[in-house]
């Protein structure tokens, strides 16, 4: 019994470590697009393609705070009429320190795409 218990601690310590890490990406990549539901947002409320695009870029480095290392905001503006559709891509690489995983070198990327449509009864420049 004794033997089985040496062996089966660290197993079961590294399975829930994993969980944990697992669960913590899960929760950042939901922050991630969450940062692109808000700029997409921001975005669809501007009346210029460039005053768009400047807007989704202030609300994501405000939302990020630069807590992780990320690619400038990519909108996609080729849409942007009334009643037409834009869409903001968001990459993000994030130490995997800050996902549990204590000690390991390296990082992941972190992607959030969202798209959201422009009023149909709106001026746009």
């Amino acid at each position: 019994m004794a033997v089985e218990m040496v062996l089966l601690t660290p197993v079961m310590v590294a399975f829930l470590l994993l969980v944990i890490a697992f669960g913590r990406y899960v929760a950042v990549r939901g922050e991630v697009e969450a940062v692109s539901r808000d700029a997409v947002r921001a975005a669809s409320m501007e009346r210029s393609a460039g005053a768009a695009a400047s807007s989704a870029a202030q609300t994501a480095d405000a939302a990020l705070g630069g807590r992780w290392r990320c690619a400038p905001v990519q909108l996609d503006t080729r849409d942007f009429v009334p009643g037409g559709t834009i869409s903001v891509h968001l990459e993000c690489r994030v130490p995997v320190s800050d996902l549990g995983l204590l000690g390991l070198p390296g990082s992941v990327s972190v992607k959030g795409d969202s798209s959201a449509p422009l009023d149909l009864y709106r001026r746009t420049r």
